[in-house]
């Protein structure tokens, strides 16, 4: 049984507590931690600030036929980008290739309001672009 819900034809989809207690982030951190935090935004997105252990494939390298990092193989993906558009579309590939897939609703802007952490390109403290 997946661990994510399911929409209407499409992936599932999550809230950003939700996502933080599947891929162990934050004060959800009991509630799982079995899934990889994918972020699909631009590189400059990404360097700005980012959720500490997510794995970075922007959704133009997915969308070109891109794999996943070793890190992120055979297991379940919760997918971020800014606002949560991008991670839908990111999903839907990535559940057409036959991985489990589900987007973060609200996204990263989503995620910093839950006063989940985000960290820059160097440790530090990041913001979301």
């Amino acid at each position: 049984m997946s661990i994510f819900r399911r929409g209407r034809g499409g992936p599932g989809r999550v809230t950003v507590r939700e996502a933080a207690a599947r891929t162990g982030h934050g004060d959800a951190a009991g509630g799982g931690g079995d899934a990889v935090l994918l972020d699909v935004r631009e590189p400059h997105e990404w360097r700005a600030g980012h959720a500490p252990r997510a794995v970075h494939v922007p959704l133009s390298s997915l969308a070109a036929g891109a794999g996943l990092p070793d890190v992120a193989q055979a297991r379940p993906l919760v997918v971020i980008c800014r606002s949560g558009n991008r991670s839908l579309q990111a999903a839907d590939i990535l559940a057409a290739r036959g991985s489990e897939a589900v987007d973060v609703v609200g996204g990263m802007k989503g995620w910093a309001a839950a006063g989940l952490p985000v960290v820059d390109a160097r440790g530090g403290n990041g913001v979301v672009a």
